[in-house]
């Protein structure tokens, strides 16, 4: 099973941020099995045990003995696992991961982590890791991994609380979460992987990567392989935290989100997925696009929720529920397809947001006022990935990205704001002078000329395909001095026609059923 690479991490700097009285070298009876046990399951390819100890043994151990401090040391359970080196960063890995969950981690212990995963990845990328890890695990590696970058951006960013000797450590360690090291690392995953041709052959049906959820059944590994198609993920991610949309969409071209996929197997990644996806395609003024993708991402949550109550990811489900409502409350104000959303959704979008979006469709103050808010809650947290410049004044920079992206996306808003009225005068008529749309609107005719071409501007995008697409409900052209309007039909939706009218069928047939005949 174990590889040994080039170069060792750093062992984890234990107890720096525990709470007094933590000693890292004592390992409990109940960790001891735990990492035996593992340890056992994982060199037997056993993903059902792994699944059920990682899922549920490790977060009921930490939640008993370590709530407030870290688990004990690799180098106090290295013994009771052979001194495997790949177990040995595995846990590392879950070390870390735990001690960000529950602690503050130290400078240098944001800097240990990096080099564990340095040090696990190099062993992904260059060794030959015969093992099969749960889905689960492998798309939390990818994704912790993202995080934690992301954590240390906006850490050192805030530069003015800084001791001397933490400055110190982030000028000795410059290389520590460099933005090209996390970026180069994904792509690597990615590449080494071959899963975009995997995927590609998958159409021609030569491969099964989709149908077996990523795993090997016939006693290969399946962790190059999923951590690959995790990484696509995960720089779809990195570049929405950079603000890189365009870049963020490509990444995640290989993988069809209209259907099931890996990525719908883990929950995490399934809503990590579709809220940066559909962020991206908002930001790209793809609003239908992101209509769509955040429906049935919330309609599948509204749905399954019940099911991960008990999971650790449950909070984070909700969270990212409620930022996801914010967002489709944004894109459907600016581009009002409502016929997109299911009634489910749509129900529980107007309790949560109706009132807003009423308010969000004037000119005023009050409107922009909400965009801002909206905005500033559901974005992503973008970070500004540059060292600082330590010979300057030492200032915060935690919040410039932020700001940037919010400035732009406030700007296409007004933009859109102006255009609202336009919309509004248009859905009133079938045919209309210009001269007397201009007289409506109080302008002159070239004027409003330009103010239709805007119009046209705005609500058609550039899909991924790089074909121009409408966002828009209603149509129209000028014909010489008259505009004819034409407004798109919405599709019929036979399927919720007949949900609903079994649910009353169901509901009369119970009511019968209750009747007593005399």
């Amino acid at each position: 099973m174990a590889v040994t690479p080039s170069y060792e991490a750093e062992q984890p700097a234990a107890g720096e941020s525990a709470s007094t009285g933590y000693d890292p070298n004592y390992v409990p009876d109940s960790v001891k099995s735990f990492v035996v046990h593992m340890y056992r399951h994982i060199r037997e390819k056993n993903v059902y045990e792994i699944h059920q100890m990682y899922e549920t043994s490790f977060q009921s151990i930490s939640e008993r003995l370590f709530k407030d401090s870290p688990w004990p040391s690799v180098d106090a359970v290295a013994s009771y696992v052979d001194n495997d080196h790949v177990f040995c960063l595995l846990y590392r890995e879950m070390w870390y991961r735990h001690l960000y969950a529950r602690l503050s981690p130290t400078p240098k212990q944001r800097i240990d982590s990096w080099d564990n995963y340095c040090s696990l990845f190099q062993v992904v990328l260059h060794g030959v890791v015969n093992m099969q890890l749960p889905n689960q695990w492998l798309w939390d590696m990818v994704d912790e991994f993202v995080y934690q970058f992301q954590s240390f951006c906006q850490y050192r960013a805030k530069m003015k609380s800084k001791t001397e000797q933490e400055i110190a450590l982030l000028r000795q360690y410059d290389q520590a979460w460099n933005v090209y090291g996390v970026l180069n690392f994904l792509q690597a995953l990615v590449e080494k992987s071959m899963i975009i041709q995997i995927l590609e052959q998958e159409k021609e049906g030569l491969e099964q990567f989709t149908a077996t959820d990523g795993y090997d059944y016939s006693g290969g590994s399946n962790v190059l392989k999923v951590l690959g198609y995790f990484s696509m993920i995960g720089l779809l991610r990195v570049h929405c935290l950079l603000g890189d949309y365009h870049t963020a969409l490509k990444c995640i071209v290989p993988i069809d989100i209209t259907q099931q996929g890996v990525y719908t197997s883990v929950i995490g990644s399934h809503i990590t997925t579709i809220y940066h996806y559909g962020f991206a395609n908002l930001m790209l003024r793809r609003y239908v696009e992101a209509i769509r993708e955040f429906n049935k991402i919330l309609l599948y949550i509204f749905k399954t929720k019940q099911y991960h109550q008990k999971s650790p990811q449950y909070e984070q489900i909700l969270k990212k529920n409620e930022q996801m409502y914010a967002l489709l409350a944004v894109s459907l104000s600016l581009c009002p397809q409502v016929k997109l959303v299911e009634e489910t959704v749509n129900s529980q979008l107007r309790e949560k947001y109706g009132e807003k979006m009423s308010r969000m469709q004037g000119y005023d103050d009050d409107a922009f006022t909400l965009y801002d808010e909206l905005f500033s809650y559901a974005c992503p947290k973008f970070i500004t990935p540059s060292s600082p410049s330590y010979e300057e004044t030492l200032v915060n920079y935690n919040q410039d990205a932020y700001r940037l992206q919010l400035k732009l996306f406030l700007y296409e808003v007004k933009q859109q704001q102006l255009l609202s009225g336009v919309r509004t005068f248009l859905k009133v008529y079938s045919t209309i002078s210009l001269g007397k749309l201009a007289a409506y609107m109080e302008v002159d005719e070239p004027t409003l000329r330009t103010i239709l071409m805007t119009y046209k501007h705005k609500t058609h995008s550039v899909d991924s395909d790089g074909k121009i697409t409408s966002n828009a409900d209603l149509d129209f052209y000028v014909d010489d001095d008259m505009i004819h309007v034409t407004e798109s039909k919405p599709a019929k939706r036979y399927g919720d026609y007949f949900m609903r009218q079994i649910v009353k069928l169901e509901g009369i047939m119970t009511d019968i059923d209750r009747i007593k005949l005399e």
